[in-house]
């Protein structure tokens, strides 16, 4: 009798919560993907090659990334810039760029290995493909144009946000790097053609001055 007992209660407390779910009172799947959740500033979601503000490519193909690179997805092959049109500011860019998101695991060590800030992650995440060639990502498609346009491999996805693309690594906003409080608030890394913005990501002062803040209005 009293595990039938103790089972009536535990189905009480199931069954409670059911309900006030189905009523939508404790409602908290998202409605995917007529509804998008806001994703966090450091999100790893698809790579990005960036350029300078004057349409230099920063990718200068010295292969750090690809060294870096814990799933070995990336490969980068060089070639010696033209001295009478360079492609990027130093002696060399990145002539082949390839990644394989079959193998990424979206660590972000590519990012953080890079000295130049070539590469770094959107928010962009609706990549999933049907064709197994289709998910090699080529530098044609990582490369920003001179406006600072970002591609996607399919552009009629009516799942992908394509903005997200213009969404600034959050990583690279970081306020202290390696832990230096000294350099907190201090813009760190220097800016991109497109919409993307790099100023640094606000204290957690700051951050937890608009959480209250935001919680007030909504209450």
């Amino acid at each position: 009798m009293g595990l039938i007992k103790e089972l009536i209660k535990g189905l009480r407390v199931t069954g409670g919560t059911m309900i006030r779910t189905i009523a939508g009172d404790e409602l908290v799947t998202t409605q995917y993907p007529k509804e998008q959740r806001v994703k966090p500033q450091r999100f790893h979601g698809r790579h990005v090659l960036n350029r300078y503000p004057d349409g230099m490519e920063k990718c200068i193909g010295c292969e750090l990334c690809a060294g870096a690179c814990p799933a070995q997805c990336i490969y980068v092959r060089g070639m010696d810039n033209d001295p009478e049109s360079p492609t990027s500011p130093g002696e060399r860019f990145g002539f082949v760029y390839e990644i394989n998101l079959l193998r990424c695991i979206f660590c972000g060590l590519c990012v953080e290995a890079c000295p130049t800030e070539a590469i770094t992650m959107s928010h962009l995440f609706e990549i999933s493909t049907t064709n197994r060639s289709d998910a090699i990502y080529t530098k044609e498609t990582l490369l920003m144009d001179r406006g600072g346009n970002v591609p996607h491999m399919f552009p009629d996805e009516k799942l992908a946000d394509l903005d997200e693309l213009d969404a600034a690594d959050g990583w690279l906003r970081a306020t202290a790097p390696s832990g230096v409080a000294a350099y907190e608030g201090l813009k760190m890394w220097r800016n991109t053609p497109g919409p993307a913005e790099w100023d640094p990501e606000p204290n957690q002062e700051e951050r937890d001055r608009s959480s209250r803040d935001r919680s007030g209005s909504d209450g």
